[in-house]
Protein backbone atom coordinates (compact mmCIF):
# COMPACT_ATOMS: atom_id res chain seq x y z
CA UNK A 1 0.00 0.00 0.00
CA UNK A 2 1.29 3.69 -0.91
CA UNK A 3 1.35 6.91 1.12
CA UNK A 4 -1.52 8.26 -1.28
CA UNK A 5 -4.26 5.22 -0.62
CA UNK A 6 -4.86 7.45 2.32
CA UNK A 7 -4.75 10.28 3.94
CA UNK A 8 -1.90 11.11 5.78
CA UNK A 9 -2.38 9.64 9.84
CA UNK A 10 -3.34 12.34 12.36
CA UNK A 11 -0.56 12.67 14.93
CA UNK A 12 -1.83 12.95 18.03
CA UNK A 13 -0.41 13.46 22.08
CA UNK A 14 -1.75 11.05 24.26
CA UNK A 15 -3.86 13.71 26.00
CA UNK A 16 -6.38 13.92 22.83
CA UNK A 17 -8.58 11.33 23.26
CA UNK A 18 -10.08 10.13 20.04
CA UNK A 19 -11.85 7.31 20.60
CA UNK A 20 -14.19 6.95 23.50
CA UNK A 21 -16.94 3.71 23.32
CA UNK A 22 -19.74 6.09 24.89
CA UNK A 23 -19.56 8.29 22.01
CA UNK A 24 -18.98 6.47 18.45
CA UNK A 25 -18.23 8.02 15.31
CA UNK A 26 -21.65 7.29 14.21
CA UNK A 27 -23.64 8.45 17.06
CA UNK A 28 -22.26 12.02 17.53
CA UNK A 29 -24.90 13.93 16.29
CA UNK A 30 -27.68 11.80 17.97
CA UNK A 31 -27.51 9.85 21.87
CA UNK A 32 -26.49 6.67 22.01
CA UNK A 33 -28.53 3.59 21.59
CA UNK A 34 -29.80 2.27 24.63
CA UNK A 35 -31.32 -1.74 24.77
CA UNK A 36 -34.51 -1.99 24.11
CA UNK A 37 -37.94 -2.27 26.07
CA UNK A 38 -39.41 -5.47 25.63
CA UNK A 39 -41.97 -5.55 22.66
CA UNK A 40 -44.22 -7.74 21.36
CA UNK A 41 -43.06 -7.70 17.89
CA UNK A 42 -39.91 -9.28 19.31
CA UNK A 43 -41.78 -12.03 20.04
CA UNK A 44 -41.70 -15.09 17.17
CA UNK A 45 -44.76 -16.44 15.39
CA UNK A 46 -45.30 -19.63 17.19
CA UNK A 47 -46.48 -21.05 13.96
CA UNK A 48 -43.26 -19.90 11.82
CA UNK A 49 -40.99 -18.62 14.10
CA UNK A 50 -40.31 -15.42 12.67
CA UNK A 51 -40.27 -12.28 14.16
CA UNK A 52 -40.25 -8.51 12.65
CA UNK A 53 -37.60 -6.60 11.42
CA UNK A 54 -35.79 -5.04 14.09
CA UNK A 55 -34.26 -2.16 11.38
CA UNK A 56 -36.86 0.26 12.51
CA UNK A 57 -35.49 0.71 16.39
CA UNK A 58 -31.87 -0.02 16.11
CA UNK A 59 -28.69 2.25 15.00
CA UNK A 60 -28.10 1.56 11.46
CA UNK A 61 -24.74 0.98 9.48
CA UNK A 62 -23.08 3.34 6.81
CA UNK A 63 -24.99 5.19 4.47
CA UNK A 64 -25.35 4.27 1.82
CA UNK A 65 -26.66 0.92 2.64
CA UNK A 66 -25.99 -1.88 0.67
CA UNK A 67 -28.25 -2.77 -2.38
CA UNK A 68 -28.52 -6.49 -0.98
CA UNK A 69 -29.42 -5.25 2.13
CA UNK A 70 -33.62 -5.43 3.08
CA UNK A 71 -34.13 -2.17 4.87
CA UNK A 72 -38.08 -2.65 4.54
CA UNK A 73 -39.75 -2.53 7.86
CA UNK A 74 -42.25 -5.31 6.73
CA UNK A 75 -39.63 -7.66 6.40
CA UNK A 76 -39.54 -10.54 8.97
CA UNK A 77 -36.61 -12.49 10.45
CA UNK A 78 -35.76 -16.22 10.65
CA UNK A 79 -33.18 -17.89 12.82
CA UNK A 80 -31.14 -20.46 10.46
CA UNK A 81 -29.06 -21.63 12.99
CA UNK A 82 -26.09 -20.89 15.17
CA UNK A 83 -22.81 -19.77 13.29
CA UNK A 84 -20.32 -19.73 16.25
CA UNK A 85 -20.05 -20.19 19.90
CA UNK A 86 -17.94 -18.29 21.92
CA UNK A 87 -16.96 -17.41 25.72
CA UNK A 88 -18.72 -13.77 25.43
CA UNK A 89 -21.32 -14.01 22.41
CA UNK A 90 -22.85 -16.52 19.81
CA UNK A 91 -23.07 -15.89 16.21
CA UNK A 92 -26.22 -17.18 15.31
CA UNK A 93 -27.48 -17.20 11.00
CA UNK A 94 -30.82 -15.06 10.71
CA UNK A 95 -32.83 -14.86 6.98
CA UNK A 96 -34.28 -11.19 6.90
CA UNK A 97 -37.00 -11.30 3.89
CA UNK A 98 -40.06 -9.50 3.17
CA UNK A 99 -42.49 -12.00 2.78
CA UNK A 100 -44.60 -12.14 -0.72
CA UNK A 101 -41.35 -11.35 -2.15
CA UNK A 102 -38.25 -13.22 -3.25
CA UNK A 103 -36.09 -9.90 -1.65
CA UNK A 104 -34.14 -11.38 1.31
CA UNK A 105 -30.71 -11.54 2.84
CA UNK A 106 -29.02 -13.38 5.39
CA UNK A 107 -27.30 -11.93 8.68
CA UNK A 108 -24.62 -12.67 11.29
CA UNK A 109 -26.30 -11.70 14.22
CA UNK A 110 -23.39 -11.57 17.21
CA UNK A 111 -25.64 -11.59 20.56
CA UNK A 112 -23.71 -10.93 23.75
CA UNK A 113 -24.63 -12.93 26.43
CA UNK A 114 -26.63 -11.82 29.65
CA UNK A 115 -24.91 -10.83 33.08
CA UNK A 116 -25.32 -14.42 34.00
CA UNK A 117 -23.56 -16.53 31.30
CA UNK A 118 -20.67 -14.26 29.67
CA UNK A 119 -17.33 -15.13 30.65
CA UNK A 120 -15.38 -11.11 29.72
CA UNK A 121 -12.10 -13.09 31.11
CA UNK A 122 -9.62 -10.61 29.77
CA UNK A 123 -11.50 -7.34 29.46
CA UNK A 124 -9.87 -5.29 32.32
CA UNK A 125 -6.69 -4.56 29.76
CA UNK A 126 -8.70 -4.32 26.75
CA UNK A 127 -11.43 -1.26 28.82
CA UNK A 128 -7.97 0.53 29.77
CA UNK A 129 -8.57 3.97 27.84
CA UNK A 130 -12.44 3.50 27.44
CA UNK A 131 -14.47 6.20 29.15
CA UNK A 132 -18.01 6.58 30.42
CA UNK A 133 -19.27 10.30 31.65
CA UNK A 134 -20.98 8.95 35.05
CA UNK A 135 -18.49 7.89 38.05
CA UNK A 136 -21.41 5.50 38.63
CA UNK A 137 -20.79 3.41 36.00
CA UNK A 138 -17.08 3.39 36.29
CA UNK A 139 -17.52 2.14 39.58
CA UNK A 140 -19.79 -0.57 38.62
CA UNK A 141 -17.65 -1.87 35.81
CA UNK A 142 -14.53 -1.54 37.60
CA UNK A 143 -16.35 -4.01 40.50
CA UNK A 144 -17.67 -6.33 38.36
CA UNK A 145 -21.25 -5.97 39.57
CA UNK A 146 -24.18 -6.86 37.23
CA UNK A 147 -24.69 -3.56 36.63
CA UNK A 148 -21.29 -3.79 35.78
CA UNK A 149 -21.29 -6.44 33.58
CA UNK A 150 -23.81 -5.35 31.93
CA UNK A 151 -22.06 -1.87 30.95
CA UNK A 152 -19.10 -3.53 29.54
CA UNK A 153 -21.22 -5.73 27.26
CA UNK A 154 -22.95 -2.46 25.90
CA UNK A 155 -19.33 -1.10 25.86
CA UNK A 156 -18.05 -4.17 24.19
CA UNK A 157 -20.91 -4.00 21.11
CA UNK A 158 -20.69 -0.39 20.96
CA UNK A 159 -16.67 -0.79 20.64
CA UNK A 160 -17.35 -3.27 17.93
CA UNK A 161 -19.66 -1.83 15.80
CA UNK A 162 -18.00 2.07 15.60
CA UNK A 163 -14.86 -0.09 14.66
CA UNK A 164 -16.66 -2.01 11.50
CA UNK A 165 -18.49 1.01 10.94
CA UNK A 166 -15.10 2.75 9.97
CA UNK A 167 -12.89 0.36 8.75
CA UNK A 168 -15.95 -0.54 6.24
CA UNK A 169 -15.79 3.05 5.13
CA UNK A 170 -12.29 3.15 4.72
CA UNK A 171 -12.43 -0.22 2.56
CA UNK A 172 -15.41 0.94 0.68
CA UNK A 173 -13.37 4.19 -0.67
CA UNK A 174 -9.90 2.64 -0.95
CA UNK A 175 -9.98 -1.15 -0.54
CA UNK A 176 -7.27 -1.80 1.52
CA UNK A 177 -9.40 -3.57 4.38
CA UNK A 178 -11.69 -5.10 5.02
CA UNK A 179 -14.63 -5.85 7.31
CA UNK A 180 -18.41 -7.04 7.41
CA UNK A 181 -20.59 -4.24 7.10
CA UNK A 182 -22.13 -3.71 9.77
CA UNK A 183 -26.09 -3.66 9.64
CA UNK A 184 -27.22 -2.40 12.73
CA UNK A 185 -26.80 -2.59 16.70
CA UNK A 186 -29.49 -2.88 19.22
CA UNK A 187 -28.61 -3.13 22.66
CA UNK A 188 -25.78 -5.97 23.06
CA UNK A 189 -27.24 -7.18 19.60
CA UNK A 190 -24.81 -6.82 16.49
CA UNK A 191 -25.98 -7.61 13.00
CA UNK A 192 -23.13 -8.26 10.06
CA UNK A 193 -23.10 -9.31 6.76
CA UNK A 194 -22.63 -12.54 6.04
CA UNK A 195 -19.68 -13.78 4.30
CA UNK A 196 -20.88 -17.12 2.90
CA UNK A 197 -22.28 -18.96 0.46
CA UNK A 198 -26.03 -17.90 0.86
CA UNK A 199 -27.37 -21.34 -1.28
CA UNK A 200 -25.92 -23.61 1.67
CA UNK A 201 -25.93 -21.02 4.19
CA UNK A 202 -22.17 -21.92 5.27
CA UNK A 203 -19.55 -19.15 6.68
CA UNK A 204 -16.40 -18.28 4.64
CA UNK A 205 -13.44 -20.41 5.79
CA UNK A 206 -10.96 -18.90 8.52
CA UNK A 207 -6.97 -18.49 7.75
CA UNK A 208 -6.41 -20.86 10.48
CA UNK A 209 -8.45 -23.61 7.97
CA UNK A 210 -6.67 -23.20 4.83
CA UNK A 211 -3.37 -24.54 3.80
CA UNK A 212 -2.75 -21.45 0.92
CA UNK A 213 -0.19 -22.66 -2.24
CA UNK A 214 3.05 -20.12 -1.66
CA UNK A 215 1.77 -17.30 -4.27
CA UNK A 216 -1.84 -17.10 -2.28
CA UNK A 217 -0.32 -16.99 1.19
CA UNK A 218 2.12 -14.52 0.07
CA UNK A 219 -1.10 -12.48 -1.53
CA UNK A 220 -2.79 -12.48 1.83
CA UNK A 221 0.17 -11.64 3.98
CA UNK A 222 0.26 -8.45 1.68
CA UNK A 223 -3.43 -7.89 2.09
CA UNK A 224 -2.86 -8.62 6.37
CA UNK A 225 -0.18 -5.83 6.07
CA UNK A 226 -2.25 -3.37 4.07
CA UNK A 227 -5.05 -3.98 6.26
CA UNK A 228 -3.01 -3.81 9.50
CA UNK A 229 -1.62 -0.45 8.05
CA UNK A 230 -5.07 1.03 7.75
CA UNK A 231 -6.14 -0.03 11.74
CA UNK A 232 -2.79 1.48 12.66
CA UNK A 233 -3.40 4.80 10.61
CA UNK A 234 -7.21 4.81 12.58
CA UNK A 235 -5.53 4.45 15.66
CA UNK A 236 -6.14 0.73 16.43
CA UNK A 237 -4.61 -2.28 17.39
CA UNK A 238 -7.12 -5.12 16.72
CA UNK A 239 -6.64 -6.87 19.88
CA UNK A 240 -6.62 -10.55 19.69
CA UNK A 241 -5.86 -11.34 16.06
CA UNK A 242 -5.48 -14.39 15.08
CA UNK A 243 -6.05 -17.00 12.05
CA UNK A 244 -9.02 -17.43 13.73
CA UNK A 245 -10.39 -14.18 13.72
CA UNK A 246 -9.42 -13.76 9.87
CA UNK A 247 -11.66 -14.87 6.93
CA UNK A 248 -10.99 -15.57 3.35
CA UNK A 249 -13.94 -15.06 1.29
CA UNK A 250 -13.58 -14.75 -2.54
CA UNK A 251 -9.90 -14.46 -2.55
CA UNK A 252 -9.99 -11.26 0.15
CA UNK A 253 -9.04 -11.44 3.36
CA UNK A 254 -11.62 -9.94 5.43
CA UNK A 255 -10.94 -9.10 9.37
CA UNK A 256 -13.46 -9.72 12.46
CA UNK A 257 -14.13 -9.88 15.76
CA UNK A 258 -13.06 -6.67 16.85
CA UNK A 259 -14.88 -6.37 20.09
CA UNK A 260 -11.85 -5.75 21.85
CA UNK A 261 -10.64 -3.26 18.88
CA UNK A 262 -7.49 -1.30 21.16
CA UNK A 263 -6.94 2.54 20.81
CA UNK A 264 -3.16 2.50 20.38
CA UNK A 265 -2.70 5.95 22.00
CA UNK A 266 -4.66 6.19 24.81
CA UNK A 267 -4.71 2.88 26.07
CA UNK A 268 -1.38 2.29 27.88
CA UNK A 269 -0.90 -1.63 26.96
CA UNK A 270 -1.72 -0.47 23.53
CA UNK A 271 1.66 -1.07 22.02
CA UNK A 272 1.97 -4.29 23.59
CA UNK A 273 -1.63 -5.20 22.43
CA UNK A 274 -0.19 -4.63 18.59
CA UNK A 275 3.06 -6.44 19.27
CA UNK A 276 0.88 -9.16 20.10
CA UNK A 277 -1.36 -9.55 17.10
CA UNK A 278 1.28 -8.61 14.71
CA UNK A 279 3.57 -11.75 16.47
CA UNK A 280 0.84 -14.16 16.27
CA UNK A 281 -0.05 -13.77 12.65
CA UNK A 282 3.81 -13.31 11.45
CA UNK A 283 4.13 -16.45 13.33
CA UNK A 284 1.08 -18.66 11.61
CA UNK A 285 2.47 -17.01 8.17
CA UNK A 286 6.06 -17.72 8.69
CA UNK A 287 5.02 -21.42 9.71
CA UNK A 288 3.28 -22.03 6.58
CA UNK A 289 6.14 -21.24 4.75
CA UNK A 290 6.82 -17.31 4.19
CA UNK A 291 10.47 -16.58 4.88
CA UNK A 292 11.50 -15.04 7.82
CA UNK A 293 12.71 -11.93 6.49
CA UNK A 294 9.29 -11.22 5.00
CA UNK A 295 7.46 -11.51 7.89
CA UNK A 296 9.71 -10.15 10.50
CA UNK A 297 7.52 -8.95 13.40
CA UNK A 298 9.69 -6.60 15.10
CA UNK A 299 10.34 -4.36 12.05
CA UNK A 300 6.19 -4.38 11.57
CA UNK A 301 5.26 -3.62 14.83
CA UNK A 302 7.81 -0.63 14.42
CA UNK A 303 6.62 0.36 10.90
CA UNK A 304 2.64 0.27 12.38
CA UNK A 305 3.36 2.13 15.38
CA UNK A 306 4.83 5.19 13.12
CA UNK A 307 1.51 4.69 11.49
CA UNK A 308 -0.37 4.97 14.33
CA UNK A 309 1.52 8.36 15.01
CA UNK A 310 3.24 6.82 18.79
CA UNK A 311 6.34 6.90 17.65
Amino acid sequence: MRDHDLPAPERRTRGKRRFDDDEPQFLKRGRAAEPAPADPDDEPDPQTGERWSSWGDAVHGPQPHPDWLVTELAAKDSELGVLKTGKEADVHLVRRGVPGTDRFCLLAVKRYRDAQHRLFHRDAGYLEGRRVRRSREMRAMAGRTSFGRQMIAGQWAAAEFAALARLWEIGDRYGTIRVPYPVQLRGTELMLEFLGDPGEGSAAPRLAQLRPDPADLRDLWTQLVDALVVLARAGYAHGDLSPYNLLVHQGRLVMIDLPQVVDVVANPQGHEFLARDVRVVATWFASRGLPAAEVDPEALTGALLREAGVR
